[in-house]
């Protein structure tokens, strides 16, 4: 029993915090239309940031936000490129991701004196100082208080994303997703609301970056790999599976759809497959959805 509680546990706490980058993602795949490679490269980017932050007696909860802004500027190096350069957005993508790995690796060589892995297991994290302190870190034997702050985390990330999209701001992004004509009638640029929403997209990933980077205690330039897969499988999960419940905002069922992911993931683990062939699960899962997510476009066009 305790084995299960601990795996339903787990499978939560990590569901949550994916579910902050898979938020990002939903702006850049779902709302802009944009396939945005980047995120490889920005969610360790906000890893590494907020860990030479804590590393250097910086206050956690503001290396977030120090993780969001750089996060944000790479998101928007990857709009300049397509919108300045007509770059194709794969490509910018694909470019941004490319430079990531070596800035990364850079800064954490030169925070960590030459090492390739940034630790900080005794040092204040969010889940440990401040707010977090007021929670118990156990209750009945359950480890509770990273559950909670995970959860808080992602519902402050959605409570922000929802206000924002109801803004004027937000409103034209929607709307150059749609329809980028109707948004340059209206004597906007699109441009920039493409710049826009993949710096907030990116600027997601490297908040969920920091955040796990801190549950775990350290950070490298590793954590990035099949992020992309990761997320685009949690948005094509959540608004497939929860398209029907009407209460549910899109934000919502992009969360419940990293958790249902990650629940996957842990129930493969859990039956006893070799964690080498986990990448290989993470893509045949995602393969499931997208056929599963064509299927039912297809079967409610049908309909219509």
């Amino acid at each position: 029993m305790d084995v299960i509680i601990n795996i339903l546990r787990v499978t939560f706490e990590e569901g949550l915090m994916y579910a902050i980058m898979a938020l990002g993602v939903y702006i850049t795949y779902t709302i802009l239309d944009f396939p945005d490679l980047s995120v490889d490269g920005t969610m360790p980017l906000g890893a590494i940031v907020s860990a030479l932050l804590i590393i250097k007696s910086f206050n956690p909860w503001l290396s977030l936000i120090a993780a969001f802004v750089c996060g944000a500027l790479a998101g928007s190096l990857t709009g300049v490129l397509h919108v300045k350069f007509n770059i194709r957005p794969l490509l910018c993508g694909i470019l941004v991701y490319t430079s990531l790995l070596s800035i990364n690796m850079v800064l954490l060589m030169a925070g960590t004196g030459g090492f390739s892995i940034a630790t900080f297991f005794k040092l204040p994290t969010v889940f440990d100082s401040g707010i977090a302190s007021l929670i118990p870190e156990r209750i009945a034997g359950v480890q509770i208080r990273t559950l909670v702050i995970s959860l808080l985390l992602v519902i402050l990330c959605k409570i922000l994303l929802d206000l924002f999209l109801k803004t004027k701001t937000g409103l034209l992004l929607r709307a150059t997703g749609n329809n980028e004509q109707f948004v340059t009638m209206l004597s906007r640029d699109p441009g920039t609301s493409k710049i826009l929403g993949l710096s907030l997209g990116n600027g997601f990933a490297a908040v969920a970056g920091a955040v796990i980077a801190q549950s775990k205690g350290s950070a490298d330039t590793q954590m990035g790999v099949g992020m992309v897969v990761l997320g685009l499988a949690s948005v094509i999960i959540g608004l497939s599976v929860f398209k029907n419940i009407k209460l549910l905002k899109a934000t919502t069922m992009v969360i419940f759809g990293s958790i249902l992911y990650k629940a996957c993931l842990s129930l493969a683990l859990a039956l006893g497959l070799p964690t080498q062939y986990l990448k290989l699960l993470m893509a045949v899962i995602f393969t499931i959805a997208l056929v599963l997510s064509g299927k039912l476009k297809l079967a409610g066009k049908k309909a219509k």
